[in-house]
């Protein structure tokens, strides 16, 4: 009995672990998508606290949508196909990658 309920623990574990998001996986699509405006992922990511972070992402992420697709800054541009398109299958990562490292987190990014 004692082994099935620590292999039930063991698999419930991975395959929670498997489904949420990544960190390390969030830091590259932030440096390859947001970097050139927001800066390096030390920068970007402290521009909230983490419930600030939570907050924008809340709902879908609409309010950080709208910004960029909605912006009418010329550097803005490059943004709007994104946010119209990948972002929705990127923003778990980039959501956990920009709370973990939010200005209040004392968590600072390795490389960039």
């Amino acid at each position: 009995m004692k082994k099935v309920l620590v292999t039930a623990i063991a698999l419930g574990a991975m395959f929670a672990t498997s489904a949420m998001a990544d960190t390390a996986k969030g830091q590259k699509l932030y440096l390859k998508a947001c970097k050139s405006c927001h800066g390096n992922g030390v920068k970007g990511a402290a521009l909230h606290s983490q419930a600030e972070w939570d907050k924008i992402f809340s709902n879908g992420a609409k309010q950080l949508i709208d910004v960029h697709v909605n912006s009418t800054k010329p550097e803005a541009a490059p943004s709007k196909a994104y946010f119209n398109g990948a972002f929705k299958g990127h923003m778990d990562d980039l959501h956990d990658f920009l709370h973990e490292y939010g200005n209040d987190s004392g968590n600072v990014p390795a490389c960039g």
